[in-house]
Order: C-alpha cells, then structure tokens, then sequence
C-alpha cells in the first residue's frame, strides 16, 4: 500500500484489516455455484426488491431487514477466498469489479447507518472495504486501481497501486470511460444502478453512457448556447480524452457526449465548437 493512502486510513482513524465482511464463511454444503454467478444472482434479487427504476432510488431500510440482504452479507464473506485471478476476461472482470463496487456501496450505506449523504461517514470509500482473496480493497482500490486501469485519483498523483502492490495484477489493462456510468456512489447526481453480466457488458456500457448523458448528464441550452455537463465529466475529464479537471479545450468532452445523442441536430449542435461548457454542481444527497 503507497505510503500516502496509509496515511489516509490514519486520517480517518481506519484500521487497515477493516473490513465490511468479516467473519466465518458459509458451510460448503450452503453453496450451489461460484461466488461471481452467486453475487450477480443476489444483487439482482437485490435491485428486484428494492430499487424504484422510475425514480433511481434505493430503499435501504427495506433492505436492512431483508433476508435477501442477509444471503447477501453470507455471500459477500465467501470473497475472503476468492481469487479474482479466475476471471479469466475483460469481460468477466469488468462485470464482476462493477457489479461489486456498487453492491459495496449499497452495503457500507446499511451498515455505516447513512442518513442523508455518504459525506457523513468520514473516508467513506476508504473505509468501504472488502477481504478478496486475503487482500483488503476499498471502494477507491476497486474504481481506481482495478477498473480505472490503475490510473490515479484526480487529487492524487501516481498510478493507484503501486509497483510492487499483489493488487496491482487484477487491474483492467485498458481504461473504459464507460464505467463512470456504471458505477453508482449512493447519491441522487450518480447514474442509475443496473446489474452487469459478462456476456453483454459492452452493450450494457452503451446503454448506460447513453441513458446518463440524455437524462440530465448533458443538458443543451441553446438560447444561452451553453452545455451543461454533469461534474463526473470535469472530475475524470482525462478519461474522456480532455486535460485534467476538463480544462482548456472542451472539444474531447463534447465529442465524446455527441456519439450518445439521438437527435443529429443536438450531435451537429455540439460539435460545431462555439459553445461554452459548464459544470453541474454534483447532488450527494443519499439516493433513498
């Protein structure tokens, strides 16, 4: 671990053997099939039970008392001796990371007992964690290590992992800016939570990219002949091919929400690179 993520853990008082599923785990007998099938079977039982797709919120008082989220905290246990190094695809591991990052999310909000915002629990995503495979990784080791191809935080310098990091070997080898679309940090500016499956993971990204940029993600207001991007686009500019923090040129950024906008007239509208570009204010209200 690099010594200023230490550090962080220090900050926010967390224990670096913390994690959200500790304990024994199940009976062998209990078990029908491999831990990545179960998970993705659960969480969609999960969603089923109680996300409100109309509105993209979660209901995670239901959830407390659900026996669904009970099979769920018995099944996340079973990652202490799962070794990701089985999933064997880009495919399959893009799946799996996301999959896990926004179910962590969902329980580290049960059990931290959020109320209104994951601000309230100082280094929330630090302190979000789980043991895989005997190694500790929190929700920013998931998106920043793993999915984000070990690219570094936006505030801090130097790949995630680092060189002689065990974790290091299940980073994807290229980034897909797509997952920013995917995964869903518990807050109302976040995209809507889905489940996703190996087999159609590209074509579940697309959906995705697609369905956060023309539901407020890019809004086009041609009488102030401004675009309003949401701040994941300012936050991970560099992702979608712009300078950090979506600096400078803005082209890369409007080129990049122009292949998702069914109307041609908006796609020739933003291209025509007379427009000024601005920032949404990100909502962290908690999604319930």
């Amino acid at each position: 671990m690099r010594l200023i993520h230490r550090l962080l853990l220090l900050r926010y008082s967390i224990p670096a053997s913390f994690v959200l599923n500790s304990g024994p785990e199940p009976n062998g007998l209990m078990i029908s099939e491999p831990v990545a099938a179960d998970l993705r079977r659960i969480i969609n039982a999960l969603k089923a039970e109680a996300y409100d797709t109309v509105h993209g919120r979660v209901d995670y008082a239901r959830l407390r008392a659900s026996p669904t989220y009970a099979e769920y905290c018995r099944c996340a246990r079973r990652l202490q001796s799962f070794d990701p190094v089985t999933l064997g695809s880009r495919e399959e591991r893009l799946a799996f990371w996301i999959n896990l990052y926004n179910a962590l999310i969902v329980d580290a909000v049960i059990q931290f007992e959020v109320k209104r915002s994951v601000n309230e629990a100082p280094g929330f995503f630090w302190r979000a964690a789980y043991n895989i495979g005997g190694q500790r990784y929190c929700a920013f080791d998931i998106e920043y290590g793993i999915l984000r191809a070990n690219a570094p935080h936006p505030a801090i310098p130097g790949a995630h992992f680092g060189a002689s990091d065990p974790r290091r070997r299940h980073s994807l080898q290229r980034l897909d800016p797509r997952i920013h679309f995917a995964l869903v940090c518990a807050a109302r500016s976040c995209p809507p939570i889905a489940v996703y499956d190996a087999t159609r993971i590209d074509d579940q990204l697309e959906i995705a990219a697609r369905t956060f940029i023309n539901n407020g993600g890019a809004e086009i207001d041609r009488a102030s002949g401004e675009v309003r991007l949401s701040q994941l686009f300012q936050w991970y500019a560099q992702d979608f091919g712009a300078r950090p923090f979506g600096f400078g040129d803005k082209r890369p950024l409007l080129e990049f929400i122009a292949a998702y906008l069914p109307d041609e007239r908006d796609r020739e509208y933003v291209l025509q690179g007379k427009l000024t570009v601005r920032f949404q204010p990100y909502d962290w209200s908690l999604n319930d």
